[in-house]
């Protein structure tokens, strides 16, 4: 199949039916597959071409729902761009993966201008806000108005669809390579659980850059179901646009979830139209669960568990079991159970199946799998080795084929839904002169579940405050990733006989002194 098809479908099964809805800006399934040709048409007009990189700089929008479809509608490739990077880690992406054309909003402007003259490959911005396009800038509507509707020509199957950018144990950002076979596998996989239909209407909360967001936007496309859009997650615009819209589903991260609940207005808002949370991304603390199931009696709760690898889900723990008593009741802490279409094993340190009820590697396959990390053979192959994704995650799985995810093996922290990986905020705290040795852990966050902790030992006769190694981290990686604390300490860190800090041993010194 051929990620057109999903879209171009709707235009003779439910051509009236609302596709995306935004303010007061609403296109029906007609009216969005003609602007998504002509979008392409104009992308082709520009010079793109099958297998060009088209990147996205963008908060949440119908425009950024267009974007994905006019891509794959001409083969060229969507780059979304996570709008919480700094301008280094930006330019780095859209440089590494030679994306020769830029959709920016007003949001992300003032950034685009910035990196104006450090991005070689980019010879094309195109301005998809709402006020006048600034000089330069090709305005959206302007590109859709001047084209005519072209038939779609994508190959589909194996051909690469898009390139989702991840977080390295490296330092470094990779990009996950996901084709058109593994976006449709994950959507059939999905709507197996989800129920979506054409009467579904979708709100997208995750931001849009986010694969997380994907997980529902394509099944969603595929039955000619609804989008609605709130650009960021806002608890209150997010309640106001449930009650408007008569939203059924949604996804959001167990923060976004813990900032609805505990809304001071959560009672003032009708939600009773909601069917369907999806959650993920982190885990989500048994006492929130309960707290989710008392104020949202009406609404089924889907636990998703995967990584961008796998496009992105792997398991489902369904609406059935999430309950405290009777037969159903016992699984609540697990990730559940593989998804159809996926295979989801245990792995120990030599690729061999451990018993059940042993921690070891979680790792699977499917056609949802990943094709290839951009540029970065070695890695790819030792991720997929032996035809098995090797997710990082540490877990086992109980005699009911029930997978409970225990650790990261890498050293990743999840904080907010958001994946940091520890290495790439040291390389930045250690760009300070000052400091001497550091390392960073995630540490248990009431709010956010975990957060970035830095241990940092500083070079005789340096001085610098926390405040202010902080704000160094700012200038160089994103904002969410820079230590919500630090702690100095004038003693060595602890290392292995390899030479390594021991991280295990800092985690358990912290939770000990709390």
């Amino acid at each position: 199949m051929r990620l057109s098809q999903l879209i171009a479908r709707n235009a003779h099964t439910n051509p009236s039916g609302p596709a995306t809805r935004l303010g007061g800006r609403q296109h029906s399934w007609s009216e969005l597959v003609e602007r998504v040709a002509c979008l392409g048409a104009a992308l082709k007009a520009l010079g793109v071409v099958e297998g060009d990189r088209v990147a996205m700089l963008s908060f949440n929008s119908d425009r950024y729902f267009q974007y994905f479809f006019a891509c794959a509608w001409i083969g060229a490739v969507f780059v979304p761009v996570n709008t919480r990077l700094a301008a280094p880690e930006v330019s780095y992406w859209l440089n590494d993966s030679e994306s020769s054309v830029l959709f920016v909003d007003d949001n992300l402007l003032a950034m685009a201008q910035q990196l104006k003259g450090e991005l070689p490959n980019v010879r094309t911005v195109i301005y998809c806000g709402d006020g006048a396009a600034p000089a330069g800038l090709i305005p959206y509507e302007r590109l859709i108005g001047s084209a005519e509707a072209i038939a779609p020509e994508d190959r589909g199957g194996e051909q690469l669809a898009g390139l989702f950018y991840t977080g390295g144990t490296t330092g470094r950002s990779k990009g996950v390579m996901l084709s058109h076979r593994n976006l449709i596998a994950n959507a059939e996989h999905c709507l197996h659980y989800y129920h979506f239909d054409s009467d579904t209407v979708y709100l997208h909360t995750a931001p849009m850059f986010h694969l997380a967001n994907g997980t529902c936007m394509f099944p969603i496309a595929a039955v000619g179901g609804s989008s609605v859009f709130v650009p960021t997650f806002d608890a209150q615009a997010v309640m106001l646009a449930i009650e408007k819209y008569s939203v059924s589903s949604i996804f959001l991260v167990p923060t976004m979830i813990s900032m609805l609940l505990d809304h001071p207005q959560f009672d003032k808002y009708d939600l009773s139209s909601l069917r369907v949370l999806l959650y993920g991304a982190s885990p989500m603390p048994e006492q929130l669960i309960r707290l989710c199931i008392e104020k949202l009696p009406q609404t089924a709760l889907l636990q998703l568990y995967g990584q961008t690898e796998a496009a992105p889900n792997l398991t489902q723990l369904a609406p059935e079991r999430h309950v405290m008593h009777g037969p159903k009741a016992g699984k609540i802490k697990s990730a559940g159970q593989a998804m159809i279409g996926c295979e989801v094993r245990i792995f120990d340190g030599n690729d061999n199946e451990v018993p059940r009820g042993v921690i070891g590697q979680v790792v699977a396959r499917g056609d949802n799998v990943m094709i290839a990390y951009w540029k970065q053979p070695e890695m790819t192959a030792d991720v997929l080795r032996g035809g098995w994704l090797h997710t990082g995650d540490g877990g086992y799985m109980d005699d009911d084929d029930f997978v409970f995810v225990v650790d990261r093996v890498k050293d990743m922290i999840i904080s907010g839904g958001e994946n940091i990986y520890s290495i790439e905020v040291e390389n930045a705290i250690y760009s300070c002169t000052s400091v001497a040795q550091c390392a960073v852990i995630g540490v248990p966050d009431d709010k956010w579940g975990e957060k970035v902790h830095a241990i940092v030992q500083l070079k005789t006769d340096h001085e610098i405050s926390a405040d202010a190694l902080i704000e160094h981290c700012k200038g160089l990686i994103a904002s969410y990733k820079c230590p919500r604390s630090i702690e100095f300490t004038e003693e060595a860190l602890p290392i292995s006989g390899a030479g390594k800090i021991l991280k295990s041993e800092l985690r358990q010194r912290h939770s000990k002194s709390q």
